[in-house]
């Protein structure tokens, strides 16, 4: 990472007009736009938090909190909308208990809604971490986030997992 100074460095004298590239470039780096980043760039920028909350959230690009672990998109597109994808959407909703936009409390997952992943033939689709889940079911949902938790107990060292 190479930190919101650095950032801010690369942008010598910018003003109003440099915000969206530096937003872009803290998210790119961070992952998120933290609230520590906003008040750093308005100092920077002289310009009021709420002017670069107010750039920032006109834009559904920029996010305000990490992603989890395993991050899922769902299409909305037209095709997956006809096969279903609303239903799908529901069932992750219930079984995470976060709406789109959010991380579940534990980091594990995030959940974000997509206009398109361009697999229409195989609607409805999700992705997790840029692998496609094809014709997706509530059963097929619940097998693919149980294989992420598994994938991520394994990964904690012995002590933890117990």
């Amino acid at each position: 990472m190479k930190g919101i100074d650095a950032i801010l460095q690369g942008h010598p004298g910018a003003g109003r007009d440099a915000l969206i590239p530096i937003l872009q470039e803290v998210q790119e780096d961070q992952g998120y736009i933290s609230p520590q980043a906003i008040a750093e760039i308005g100092r920077r920028l002289k310009l009021p938090a709420s002017k670069i909350y107010g750039v920032a959230t006109f834009y559904n690009m920029f996010r305000f909190s990490p992603r989890g672990k395993f991050h899922i998109m769902v299409c909305r597109g037209t095709a997956c909308h006809v096969k279903g994808s609303a239903k799908t959407l529901e069932t992750l909703i219930k079984a995470l208990h976060i709406e789109p936009g959010q991380t579940t409390r534990d980091g594990l997952f995030s959940l974000e809604v997509v206009a398109c992943l361009g697999a229409c033939a195989l609607s409805p689709t999700i992705t997790v971490n840029g692998t496609f889940y094809p014709k997706v079911t509530q059963a097929k949902i619940a097998k693919v986030l149980d294989e992420c938790r598994r994938a991520a107990q394994e990964k904690q060292p012995k002590e933890m997992a117990s």
